[in-house]
């Protein structure tokens, strides 16, 4: 019998017995698996093939003045925020707030956010996305159709849940 004030454990979606060997592991040491023109580097440490759909955690290392990303929406998954060094610049649907080692923000599935890096040092970040999405093609296509025009950017974005004001402009 659950408690009327504590939340219940979702079903279990594993049936075995026993458990499994089916963990991975990631040496801090294992290099970057995107590193842009600017010099932001991507790690994928969970990715949704790896966690099943589950979550998508990657650290983002952004470059001093990195543009980020401008204010934006997803309307099928939440993402999270965690600063690991350095200072970010977080839109948390109201107003920028500046993010510094072991600040944290959660933005709920359609909540307004975005980010960039205002300063001259480096900074490091986890970004999480629930439920996991293939963000892999995103972070890795993003730059190049952006310089192919502002149609198929839409569609692009569009296609991988980020919806920007510039993309849909308020009516009149």
């Amino acid at each position: 019998m659950s408690h009327p004030n504590h939340p219940r454990y979702p079903e279990p979606r594993y049936q075995g017995d026993r458990g499994e060997v089916n963990a991975s592991f990631r040496t801090a040491d294992t290099p970057p698996d995107l590193v842009s023109p600017g010099g932001d580097a991507y790690r994928y440490l969970a990715t949704h093939g790896s966690t099943g759909g589950e979550y998508g955690l990657y650290q983002v290392d952004l470059a001093a003045g990195a543009a980020g990303a401008k204010t934006h929406f997803h309307k099928a998954m939440s993402e999270s925020f965690y600063v690991l060094s350095g200072e970010l610049e977080l839109f948390n649907g109201e107003k920028w707030v500046t993010g510094r080692a072991g600040d944290f923000l959660y933005v709920p599935v359609g909540g307004l956010h975005g980010f960039k890096n205002v300063t001259d040092e480096p900074m490091s970040m986890l970004m999480l996305f629930s439920p996991g999405a293939p963000r892999e093609e995103f972070f890795e296509g993003v730059a190049e159709v952006a310089r192919r025009g502002s149609a198929e950017l839409k569609e692009f974005r569009v296609r991988h849940d980020s919806y920007f004001e510039e993309d849909f402009p308020a009516g009149p």
